[in-house]
Order: C-alpha cells, then structure tokens, then sequence
C-alpha cells in the first residue's frame, strides 16, 4: 500500500493545464456529468449552470434563478460549448472524453463537442442546477478562509496564484 492510500486526506491531481476562472469558475466531473457555472457573457451579475450526462449527452443550461438558457434549443449553448472546452483543460481531454463515453481519434474540446452534437443530443431539465449551484457556492466558502500551507483537497480546481510563504 502506497503512502497516499494510508493517509487520511484525497489525493490531488494538478489541472492538465492551467485556466482562466473568469469565464468558467467552477467545472467538476460528477454525477455522470460534465457540470459547472459559466459567467454570463452579457450581465457581470448573472451565471449560468450547465450539464452535460455522460453516454446520453442530454444537456441542460439555465442561470442561477432556474431560468432557462435562451441559447441552449434543440443544440449546445455557447455556455456548454465553454463548460467542455474548460473540462478539458481542467481534467484533460482523454479523461473528459472517456468520463462522457465520445469516441474520437483525437481528443480535443472541439472533437468532443462536435461529437456528441451529431448525434442530436436532447435538453433534460434541470434538476440537477441547484445542487452543482450549491457546491460552487460551498466551494466560494473557502475564500473566506485563513490562509494555510495545509492541503484542501476539494480547491483542486483553483489555480495556484503565488507561492505562500
């Protein structure tokens, strides 16, 4: 048994690359989705939750007071497009591609998306908006934080900023 395995604490994996939080502060691969929160384009004051299931592709988008996106008819809203491309560089696009179950010769955030749109995925509700809402919301909570060299497994999708000394 590895040191890791013994100790009381998850292990973290880095972001396969670094990214912006601005356009997407929150992506988790959870629940049999790709899900997270997407900034509004239009309104600084307004997010939006988005899903994607795993196999199924079945998609869902509204922003934080349930109100549907007006983009997401019938195909990907640019919020979802934002949520994959994110995905992947969070997690990686082998990972994202194998978590969603889309086979493609090279995995990249494009091939993904383009993937699952042709097979005319369909908008589910969206059930799940509130809970994915409530952990971006719980994982804000750390900002408020001490500041600490001890590990916090669940901030693995914040990028290190700077060194604490």
């Amino acid at each position: 048994m590895s040191d890791w395995e013994r100790a009381s604490t998850a292990r973290v994996l880095p972001p396969a690359r670094p990214r912006k939080l601005a356009k997407v502060p929150f992506v988790e691969l959870a629940d049999g989705r790709v899900q997270g929160v997407v900034s509004s384009g239009s309104d600084i004051g307004r997010v939006y939750v988005s899903s994607v299931a795993a196999s199924t592709y079945e998609f869902a988008c509204s922003t934080n007071n349930n109100r549907p996106c007006g983009g997401a008819r019938g195909m990907f809203c640019n919020h979802i497009l934002a949520l994959l491309n994110e995905s992947t560089l969070q997690y990686g696009a082998e990972r994202v591609a194998r978590y969603l179950r889309v086979e493609v010769a090279e995995p990249t955030a494009q091939a993904i998306s383009q993937t699952m749109s042709a097979t005319r995925p369909s908008q589910g509700d969206n059930t799940a908006a509130a809970s994915v809402f409530s952990q971006f919301l719980r994982h804000l909570a750390y900002l408020e934080f001490e500041a600490s060299t001890a590990p916090v497994p669940e901030l693995q999708w914040f990028p290190p900023t700077r060194a604490v000394v």
